[in-house]
């Protein structure tokens, strides 16, 4: 199957593509991605570029804190209400696991953020578990409880493949 490629008017003014970044964003990315590939770099809208690639490694950073605050909310409920570990909270436990390690194997530069993105995602776990279950903040440890090694560790914890 054959694929067409997109034909784009490229503004030649850096005010147009801003204009353009304003009404239409999907529009704006394929015109500055045509620019990029031509190399016109006079009619690039810097400003947003540099914005928007900006935007997209806090995205990258969000995605990890994110899903670490899953995970850890997953174990503390799982340390917390051993009687009601079930199916479901194991299988979110390894996925996030999964989903963490390869959100780092694909941006190896966010293993320097780990300790902050821990202490941020146990705050961001402590409000799911408290929505979710009938524990309150004064029950759970007011410090995330587990090491690096241990919330990235597949095999952790040791019990998890028991339920």
């Amino acid at each position: 199957m054959l694929e067409s490629k997109l034909e784009l008017p490229v503004n030649t003014s850096p005010d147009l593509a801003t204009d353009l970044y304003e009404v239409d964003f999907y529009a704006w990315t394929q015109e500055q991605s045509e620019l990029l590939r031509l190399g016109q770099w006079q009619s690039l809208d810097i400003v947003n570029l540099v914005e928007e690639i900006e935007s997209l490694g806090k995205q990258q950073k969000q995605e990890l804190r994110n899903r670490l605050g899953v995970l850890i909310g997953h174990l503390l409920k799982w340390e917390f209400q051993p009687e009601l570990r079930g199916k479901s909270w194991r299988s979110t436990i390894i996925e996030q696991c999964d989903r963490i390690t390869l959100h780092l194997k694909d941006n190896p530069s966010l293993k320097s953020y780990l300790n902050e993105s821990v202490i941020e995602a146990h705050r961001l776990a402590l409000s799911l578990v408290v929505r979710e279950t009938l524990l309150d903040y004064p029950d759970l440890p007011s410090d995330c409880p587990y090491a690096i090694a241990q919330i990235l560790d597949p095999q952790f914890p040791e019990d998890l493949q028991s339920c």
